[in-house]
C-alpha cells in the first residue's frame, strides 16, 4: 500500500541514517505509480535536531483516493496552480514572515537562517509555515476548481541529500531544513485528491538567478559558475526521483536559469539540463517525465532538444509575465491581451515540432505594485519607488484586498485569464502562480475565484476565442 510506503519514508528521515549502507539500503523506497490509498499521516513527532522535523496532520482525516492513472500530456491539457511561498519563502507572497524578524536585512531564506538569532525559535515558525500554509482543504479546494495539477517549489535545502548519493558538499548552511516531510505528507494528499504534481528544483545551490525565489537574493550569483554546485543540483534531482518519483508526475530539473548572464551560464545550463536529463533516466527510467526551462531565453533558443528520440517523456517549462519593465507597464489593458495573443503561434507551434510545452508561470496581475514584489524593501516601477522610470501614478486599487479593486480592473482580470488560459491550451497546458498570497490579491488563483475574474470551471468562458482578431491566432 502506498500509504504504509510512504509512511516508512518518513520514518526515514527521521532517524540516523549514518548506521552504514545496509540501513541506508533499506530506507531507500522506490515508490512506483501504484497508487491506491492515501490516508494523512497522522505524528505529533516533536524534532530533536534541524534535519528530523516532522510535521503533524492539519486535517482530521483524508477520503481514500481513486485510482489515479499518469496523465496523459499529449491528450491534456494540463490546468494547475504553483504553491508559492510554501517551501520556498518569497517576501512577496507571505509578507508577515519576514516582518516578523524586525530585521530589515532578512530578504530571502538564506538571511533568514544565517541572521536568525535563535534557531529553535525559527525552525518552529518554519514548522508552523509548512503546516498551516497549504494544507489538505487546498487540495481539495484545487480540485473542485477544476484543476488537475499542482507545481511545487522546492529548495535543494530542503531535499535530505546523504554524503553516499553524491561526491559534492551536503552542507546547507545557512538555511534551515526540515521541509522534507511535509512535502511527504503533500504528495500524500495530492494523490488522495486526484492532483497531479509537477516538483520543481526552485532552489539550486549557489542560486541560479539571483533572486530571492532561488533562496538567496544576490547580486552575484554562482550556481553556473562552479561545477560543484551544478554536480550537486543533478545528483539532488537523482535523489529525489529514486525517494520519490513515483509519487510526482513531472520532475522539474531546475527554475529559471539565468541563460541571459551570459552566453557561459546559458551553455552550462543547457549541458545540466543534457547531463540531469540522463542521469534521472539511468537512475529511473522513462516513465517519469521530466522538465526543463528555457531559461529566458524564449522556447527558440530550445529548438531539437531533448527531443525524441534523445528525448523521451520531455516538457518545456515556459513563463510569461509582462510587468518586469517599464515598457511593459506602459501597455494598457488591451495591449497586454494583443501581445499575451502573439505569444500564441510561438509556444503552439515550439510544442508541435519539439517537446510537450507547458505555460508554468502567469499571473493576471498587469503590475509590479504588489508589496516587495521585486524583493524585500524594493518598491514599484510603477509608482517609480524603484528603477527610476515614468510613473503610471499610484499603486491604490491595483494590488491588495480586491474589494479595492474597480469593475473595469476585474473586467480585464478575467479577460487576461481566458487569453493566458487560451494560449497555454494551445499547447499542454497551463500552472497559474500563484495558488494564495497574503496580501496581493490579483496574484491569487484563490482570491480570484472568490472574487469572480477567475470561474470555478476553468473551461468556461465570458469571452470566447480571444485572439480571434490578433496576429497570434
Amino acid at each position: 500500500m502506498l500509504h504504509l510506503k510512504l509512511w516508512l519514508l518518513l520514518l526515514c528521515q527521521i532517524i540516523d541514517l549514518s548506521k552504514g549502507a545496509q540501513a541506508k539500503q533499506q530506507c531507500r523506497l522506490q515508490l512506483n505509480n501504484d497508487i491506491a490509498t492515501a490516508p494523512s499521516i497522522p505524528t505529533s513527532v516533536v524534532p530533536t535536531s534541524p534535519n528530523s522535523s516532522t510535521p503533524s496532520s492539519s486535517s482530521s482525516s483524508t477520503s481514500p483516493a481513486p485510482s489515479r492513472t499518469p496523465f496523459n500530456y499529449s491528450e491534456g491539457p494540463v490546468r494547475g496552480v504553483n504553491l508559492g511561498g510554501w517551501f520556498v519563502l518569497e517576501p512577496w507572497i507571505t509578507p508577515s514572515i519576514f516582518e516578523a524578524t524586525n530585521d530589515d536585512t532578512v530578504v530571502d531564506e538564506y538571511t533568514l537562517g544565517m541572521k536568525t538569532k535563535n534557531y529553535n525559535e525559527t525552525l518552529a515558525m518554519l514548522q508552523n509555515h509548512w503546516n498551516t500554509w497549504i494544507t489538505e482543504d487546498d487540495f481539495i479546494a484545487i480540485n473542485e476548481a477544476g484543476l488537475n495539477h499542482v507545481r511545487i517549489p522546492l529548495g535543494y535545502w530542503s531535499v535530505p541529500l546523504p554524503s553516499s548519493a553524491t561526491n559534492t558538499s551536503t552542507s546547507i548552511s545557512p538555511y534551515i531544513p526540515g521541509a522534507w516531510p511535509y512535502l511527504l505528507r503533500a504528495l500524500n494528499w495530492a494523490a488522495a485528491h486526484n492532483v497531479h504534481v509537477i516538483l520543481d528544483l526552485h532552489g539550486a545551490p549557489g542560486s541560479q538567478n539571483g533572486y530571492d525565489n532561488s533562496g538567496q537574493r544576490t547580486s552575484d550569483p554562482q550556481w553556473a559558475l562552479n561545477t560543484q554546485n551544478v554536480t550537486r543540483s543533478i545528483d539532488t534531482l537523482v535523489y529525489i526521483a529514486q525517494q520519490i518519483g513515483g509519487m510526482i508526475d513531472i520532475l522539474e530539473l531546475v527554475n529559471e536559469s539565468a541563460g541571459f548572464f551570459s552566453s557561459e551560464w546559458a551553455s552550462v545550463t543547457r549541458s545540466f539540463f543534457s547531463n540531469g536529463y540522463a542521469a534521472v533516466r539511468n537512475a529511473v527510467g522513462d516513465t517519469l517525465n521530466i522538465m526543463i526551462g528555457d531559461a529566458f531565453l524564449g522556447v527558440d533558443a530550445w529548438d531539437g532538444f531533448l527531443t525524441y528520440p534523445t528525448g523521451v517523456n520531455a516538457l518545456m517549462d515556459n513563463h510569461e509575465y509582462q510587468i518586469f519593465s517599464i515598457p511593459e507597464l506602459q501597455r494598457s489593458f488591451s495591449e497586454h491581451l494583443a501581445f499575451t495573443c502573439t505569444i500564441r503561434s510561438t509556444i503552439s507551434s515550439f510544442a508541435a515540432a519539439n517537446i510537450w510545452t507547458i505555460e508554468g508561470e502567469w499571473s493576471t496581475a498587469p503590475t509590479d505594485c504588489a508589496l516587495w514584489l521585486n524583493g524585500r524593501g524594493v518598491g514599484a516601477r510603477w509608482d517609480n519607488s524603484y528603477n527610476g522610470g515614468a510613473s503610471n501614478g499610484s499603486c491604490n486599487g491595483w494590488t491588495g484586498n480586491y474589494t479595492s479593486f474597480s469593475s473595469e480592473y476585474k473586467t480585464f482580470l478575467r479577460q487576461y485569464w481566458e487569453a493566458q488560459v487560451d494560449i497555454g491550451e494551445s499547447a499542454q497546458g497551463w500552472v497559474y502562480w500563484a495558488w494564495k498570497t497574503e496580501s496581493a490579491d490579483e496574484w491569487s488563483y484563490q482570491k480570484g475565484l472568490e472574487g469572480g475574474w477567475i470561474p470555478a470551471d476553468p473551461t468556461q468562458r465570458m469571452y470566447p476565442d480571444p485572439c480571434s482578431n490578433s496576429s497570434g491566432t
